[in-house]
């Protein structure tokens, strides 16, 4: 229970940092991870260049994903661009069975914004290594998101991806019982980026694995891992009185969520 009010008092500010909701400023903003630590490109397979397997894979996907825009999935994809505390807690209510909101586990959330300080970190460093693309600016078609918000940003690897992915894995360690819908709606999330048109399905891959990698270094850290154990106290508490989400909202969430778009 010690670590509660040091990730209590990180929670606003890891999430300003992320851009995922207001704070105020003048606390701590460091992950887990003690700079230096670990990279993540000698993991990561490269980007894919013009001409080789995966880039060709890429341009077939993205055009053929076009099509899903108009559709229910589509629709969840354009749901997935929200990122915030708020919406990520909702995307997962289905896989957890409860919907609860932010202010009701404080520590969970600030323990999910402080590792992905970590895994945010991964992927950026990555996005300025390999400055990729986006596959709106290579191929034609609709996209979920103005052209104006992506364009100055890089393809590879995802970010949505990278850090849904967080959510997944740290939601999954919380509550295990709940691990194979927890992880399946993670990944459902990240392919909405390909969906979406955003992102290329490498990028998509990218995320999975730079948030894959760099949560196995987090979980070897000592502080991570008692505010883990303080979190999970927390968030079985609150998932004991949570209300149900929506049946009929999750029944349908569940079809799309096994969909295999690509």
């Amino acid at each position: 229970m010690r670590a509660w009010p040091r990730i209590a008092m990180i929670a606003g500010t890891m999430a300003a940092s992320l851009g995922l909701a207001g704070s105020a400023p003048g606390a701590d903003r460091a992950g887990y991870l003690m700079p230096g630590s670990f990279d993540i490109l000698p993991i990561l397979a490269p980007a894919p260049v013009r001409g080789d397997a995966r880039y060709q894979a890429d341009r077939r996907i993205f055009r053929a994903t076009r099509r899903l825009l108009k559709t229910p999935r589509g629709a969840l994809a354009v749901n997935d661009v929200q990122r915030s505390p708020d919406a990520m807690l909702a995307d997962f209510a289905c896989a957890l069975g409860a919907s609860i909101a932010p202010d009701r586990v404080p520590h969970t959330v600030a323990v999910i914004l402080r590792a992905s300080l970590d895994t945010n970190a991964q992927k950026d460093r990555a996005k300025d290594f390999y400055k990729r693309t986006r596959p709106l600016f290579i191929d034609t078609g609709p996209v979920c998101q103005p052209r104006a918000k992506l364009a100055n940003t890089f393809d590879y690897p995802s970010g949505h991806t990278t850090g849904g992915w967080t959510w997944a894995l740290i939601l999954a360690d919380l509550v295990p019982d709940h691990a194979t819908a927890i992880l399946a709606r993670g990944r459902a999330f990240g392919q909405s980026r390909a969906i979406c048109g955003a992102h290329n399905a490498s990028a998509v891959e990218a995320g999975f694995m730079t948030a894959d990698a760099t949560m196995a270094a987090v979980r070897t850290v000592p502080a991570y891992r008692a505010d883990l154990e303080a979190a999970r106290e927390e968030l079985k508490a609150a998932l004991r009185t949570a209300s149900a989400p929506d049946a009929a909202r999750c029944n349908t969430e569940a079809g799309l969520v096994a969909m295999h778009a690509y």
